[in-house]
């Protein structure tokens, strides 16, 4: 591992390092994709990694590219004590809106764990169902902290898979390229077809008449 890239992971488990000083074992990072998309679900995940788990390009899922993602996607699941996602489809999200439907997706994510972690650490999230774990909320946490940043990849490749899986239902709105989120091939896709049953009705209701 370079120099470099030592420095950036020392400084990303800054502040967990922290918490296991304070004998904490089991911190949970947790992120979520697709709070922004015009379709498709939003998924959370949910991280607990070993102390000494290293793994070389972690990082905020926005800053790596896809076939990174995926190979760091395998990387985190192979060392991880336990991982989850939450999934909440765009039915639910256009019943509760964005923000529930993520806080619901917390929940899920944590309930899918295999051990309860003694603290978590969220990516700017707060007032949720954390099952009675404590939490800390980080603003831009995916960026600044280690167990946030690979929560953040596993729920982006969880995220991005399901939606090329879509893709190959409904090829004529081009999901496996955007994601669902709102292009202008996307929109103009929307316009010219209409919406499918993946789209959020509360979403493009400004691209539909």
């Amino acid at each position: 591992m370079k120099e470099k890239e030592l420095e950036r992971l020392t400084l990303l488990k800054e502040e967990e390092n922290k918490l296991y000083k304070k004998n904490i074992e089991y911190i949970c990072g947790i992120d979520e994709a697709g709070r922004g998309p015009l379709a498709g679900p939003v998924v959370v995940g949910a991280v607990v990694l070993p102390k000494d788990s290293f793994i070389e390009g972690v990082n905020d899922s926005k800053k790596v590219s896809e076939k990174k993602r995926e190979l760091l996607y395998e990387q985190i699941t192979k060392e991880t004590i336990s991982y989850s996602v939450g999934i909440v489809d765009q039915k639910t999200i256009d019943e509760i809106n964005i923000l529930n439907a993520t806080k619901l997706g917390v929940k899920l994510a944590l309930e899918g764990l295999k051990i309860k972690p003694e603290i978590i650490m969220v990516d700017a999230l707060s007032n949720m169902d954390t099952l009675g774990i404590p939490y800390i909320s980080v603003i831009k946490g995916d960026a600044k902290n280690y167990c946030i940043a690979a929560a953040s990849i596993i729920a982006k490749v969880t995220r991005d898979r399901i939606m090329r899986e879509w893709d190959e239902i409904y090829p004529v709105y081009g999901f496996a390229k955007h994601k669902g989120y709102g292009t202008a091939e996307h929109i103009k896709a929307i316009k010219d077809n209409g919406p499918c049953i993946l789209h959020r009705e509360t979403f493009i209701k400004n691209f539909i008449k």
